[in-house]
Parts: C-alpha cells; sequence; structure tokens
C-alpha cells in the first residue's frame, strides 16, 4: 500500500479542504494498492496560488538558466535512483509490464528531463539582433504558470513532457495527475522537496474532471499543457481559446504501419510488434493500422498471426511479461465493444477476440489480430486504446498513403522497406506529427504532436521548450552600441 494523506502545495505538505478519497487498485489483483485525498476547487486554488507567488516574486524564473538546469541535473538522478520503486509503483497503479514502466514510463522520463537540462544551459534565451532602425534585444521570457493535466497510460513519462519545459523556462506550475495513476506523482513530490526545488515551483494535486477544469478556466493558468482524449482536449482547447490561454493538446492517435511489397518480415515485425501493442495496446502512438500490400497479404497475415500469439500475456510485475490487464474495468468494456463492433462489421478475428483463460481477476482482454478489415469499419477509424490490431490491404504506395491519411487523426506511422529512399517519400506524403522509416519510437530531441485530431502544438526538441517562452522584443535607440 502507498498511501497519502496530503497534497505538495508551496513546497509542503498540505492537507484537503475536503473528505474525499482517490483509491487506486490493481488493474492485475483488483487489490487496493494505494489511495489518496480527492482534491477540491479550493484545493487547486492553493496550488495555482502558490506556482503564482513563486513566479511573481520567488527565485526560480531570476535565477540563471544554469542555474535552474542544476536542480533539473539533481531531479533526474534522485528518480533514476529509485527507478524500480517507480516502476513498481506505475505498474500496480495502470498494468503497465514492468519492463515498460521501466524503459518506457522511468527511464524514458528522466531521459527526457535530461534532454531540457542541457538544453537549458546552452539555449538562447536572449540575443540581439540588427533590426530596420537600430539594434533589438529579443528575448525569451517564461510563459507564467502552467497547468499539466496527465492521463494515466505513461503517467510519469508525459508529467516530464510537461515538467522538463517548464523547469528550463523558468515558470512554474501545478501538475494535476489523473484520478488512476496519482502515486507516482506524489512520490515525484518527495524527491521535489528532498532536492531543495524552490517552494511553489511544482505543486502536485490529484483530481477529477471537474476541479481539473476549475484548474484549466483559472484566471492565474497563463498556458494549458493536457494529454489524454480528443474529445476532452477539444474542451479544453474551447475554454483555452475563450480566454485566449496559451495550450498544448497532445491528442489520440489510429496510426497506420505500411509494410511495403519488398519488406523484410523477418526483421520489419519484430521492430513493430513491441510498437503496435506498447504498453498493452494503451498508447496514442501504437501502430494499430497494418497496412499490407495485397500480393503478399496472407504471407503478412499468417506472420503478424505468429508475433501475436506468441506475446505473453501475464502478471505484469512478471519481468518476461509482454502484455498486462487493461487500467480499468471501464477500459476493458470499451475494448471488448470495439472487438463485437469489428465482428459485426465483418472482420475477422486472427488471433485473440477474447479474455484469457488462466487469469479469474483482473482487467485482461487477450491481444487480438482482425483481418479481412476495411478502412471505412469502426475499428479502423476510431481509436479503440487496447491491444487490438487491424490488418487492411492496398495495391500501390498511393494506395497506402491515401489510406494512412484517411483518419480524422495524424499523430505517428511507420513504414517497413528494403529502400530506405522509397520509405523517405512515403514518409513525407503521410499526414502525421511523427513518423519512422524501418524504425519506431520517437526522438526527445525532435518535435512530437499531431496533425489534424491528433492535437494541436508540439512537445520535446526546442520546439517543446519554446511552447512555455513568451518572445519579446526590447528596442534600441539608433546608434546605441551594446557594451
Amino acid at each position: 500500500m502507498q498511501t497519502y494523506d496530503k497534497f505538495f502545495i508551496g513546497g509542503k505538505w498540505v492537507e484537503s479542504t475536503g473528505s474525499g478519497t482517490l483509491e487506486v487498485h490493481s488493474p492485475a489483483t483488483q487489490e487496493l494498492v494505494g489511495s489518496v485525498p480527492e482534491s477540491t476547487k479550493a484545493d487547486m486554488d492553493r496550488a495555482v496560488a502558490a506556482a503564482r507567488e513563486a513566479f511573481d516574486i520567488g527565485p526560480w524564473p531570476r535565477l540563471t538558466p544554469s542555474e535552474r538546469a542544476d536542480y533539473m541535473g539533481k531531479l533526474s538522478g534522485a528518480i533514476t535512483a529509485r527507478m524500480d520503486e517507480f516502476a513498481t509503483l506505475i505498474t500496480n497503479e495502470n498494468g503497465a509490464p514492468f519492463t515498460f514502466s521501466q524503459m518506457g514510463q522511468v527511464f524514458a522520463a528522466t531521459a527526457v528531463l535530461d534532454y531540457y537540462t542541457n538544453l537549458a544551459r546552452d539555449f538562447a534565451f536572449e540575443e540581439m539582433r540588427s533590426g530596420m532602425m537600430g539594434s533589438v534585444i529579443v528575448r525569451r521570457e517564461p510563459v507564467g504558470v502552467a497547468a499539466g493535466i496527465i492521463p494515466w497510460n505513461v503517467p510519469l513519462f508525459i508529467v516530464m513532457l510537461k515538467l522538463g519545459p517548464v523547469l528550463a523556462s523558468g515558470s512554474t506550475t501545478v501538475i494535476k495527475p489523473a484520478p488512476e495513476t496519482p502515486l507516482d506523482a506524489l512520490l515525484m513530490s518527495e524527491i521535489i522537496e528532498e532536492i531543495g526545488l524552490p517552494a511553489g515551483v511544482v505543486n502536485v494535486v490529484p483530481a477529477g474532471r471537474e476541479v481539473g477544469e476549475h484548474l484549466v478556466r483559472h484566471p492565474d493558468i497563463d498556458k494549458v499543457a493536457f494529454t489524454g482524449s480528443t474529445a476532452a482536449g477539444r474542451k479544453i482547447g474551447a475554454i483555452c481559446g475563450e480566454q485566449l490561454k496559451r495550450c498544448t493538446l497532445e491528442l489520440g492517435g489510429k496510426s497506420a504501419a505500411i509494410i511495403a511489397d519488398d519488406a523484410d518480415l523477418s526483421t520489419a515485425l519484430p521492430t513493430l510488434m513491441p510498437f503496435a501493442l506498447m504498453n498493452n495496446g494503451q498508447a496514442c502512438v501504437a501502430q494499430t493500422r497494418i497496412l499490407a500490400p495485397r500480393s503478399r497479404y496472407d504471407e503478412v497475415k499468417d506472420a503478424l498471426a505468429e508475433a501475436v500469439s506468441n506475446f505473453k500475456i501475464g502478471d505484469p510485475l512478471d519481468p518476461t511479461t509482454e502484455c498486462g490487464p487493461l487500467t480499468a474495468e471501464r477500459q476493458r468494456d470499451r475494448v471488448e465493444g470495439y472487438i463485437a463492433k469489428g465482428k459485426e462489421e465483418g472482420a475477422t478475428v486472427v488471433v485473440g477476440g477474447g479474455r484469457p483463460s488462466g487469469f479469474d481477476r483482473g482487467w485482461y482482454v487477450e491481444p487480438t489480430l482482425f483481418a479481412d478489415v476495411d478502412n471505412s469499419m469502426v475499428i479502423a477509424q476510431e481509436e479503440i486504446f487496447g491491444p487490438v490490431l487491424s490488418l487492411i490491404p492496398y495495391d500501390t504506395d498511393d494506395d497506402a498513403v491515401a489510406i494512412a491519411n484517411d483518419s480524422s487523426y495524424g499523430l505517428s506511422g511507420s513504414v517497413y522497406t528494403s529502400d530506405i529512399d522509397r520509405g523517405i517519400d512515403i514518409a513525407k506524403r503521410v499526414r502525421t506529427g511523427t513518423y519512422a522509416v524501418n524504425n519506431i519510437g520517437m526522438d526527445f530531441g525532435s518535435p512530437f504532436g499531431g496533425f489534424k485530431s491528433s492535437g494541436v502544438g508540439r512537445e520535446l526538441g526546442p520546439e517543446g521548450l519554446e511552447a512555455y517562452l513568451e518572445d519579446k522584443s526590447i528596442l534600441l535607440p539608433g546608434g546605441y552600441e551594446p557594451q
């Protein structure tokens, strides 16, 4: 049991003004594994006030970038020293396989923080330009108080997508973890306290949807960074638009992996599969539509069927497990509803399609492969967020690109081919924010985000830092020469 009875606000642990509790249950055993207080609007107001004070009169924005980077380095090192503790906690929260929690949840989080630590030391926060009428100082100043709204699927990693650039920029923040996964953010708060980060720079307040909306609407919030569903992102974007508030929205995906007719399946599928079924299928960048040339469709189907069948289902704390349970019972119900819809639409279940035998407890769904899928089917258009793959035939490269682009989403994608130049040409034509040729994942030094309904703005890379900066021009009189 990991139990907290207070929030982290203004550098201190404070009690809630309410009496609600958020309980965390293991998706594998359904047993209670932790609890935290459920925040009220008054609690959130206190957190925003602490962040506002830390920004307006505290030392953080006034430190040099290198001084901020020193704190960031301490935070990364302290999290790394407790990697297995964080990984176990996150697996207990959301059912992620332990090895994924180690690498995709914790190591990836510290890698992002390390990137922004180094960028903070080298970034040009101020430069002198020769203007049309004289010299101009161009400054990049912190945006102010940022709200970070975190989903449950990769909580610590997504915290760092927001926290890394917040800290590097000199801004302050209020982080609202998801009700399903509040424990790891409060464990991080313990470390923030230990390293002596100035009070109020980071405030962590778990909350439900209503209090989260209160945070978004708060007049003292200058920017909102949200990762989650497209439906919720639309609502947050509308609020920010109404208030002329900056926002970054990283939303859903329905990414397509194109298997070219010259692809070597013996290398393509081992690269693709961990990304197709990443985190039990609960990943916005999961390659869930797999496009196969009609001339090799049966060959690809058989190879995929073998790969999906061999994906090991088990206790997520077992390091050999590749597919654990879904995070919540409602999520399992959702995924099973999509599987039923796929059958109803005429797609063929090649592998899986039900609950695995031998798991009387836990919210498990078998890794599932559908064949005979038309891209117009619901299972090919809507984000399922579970271990369900759709195999779709195509005829030519142009046809494959058209199918990949026939989606309201545009977050990720990949192509597998023996001709890298051909793969690059396909990559340039698919309308997504991130694309990989014979590869998977994302590069932490490059922008990440989506086209279309997959979001607004970018995280990671220098672009992710710039999202937390405001540009200011200081025009100097003609003839002025900087000293």
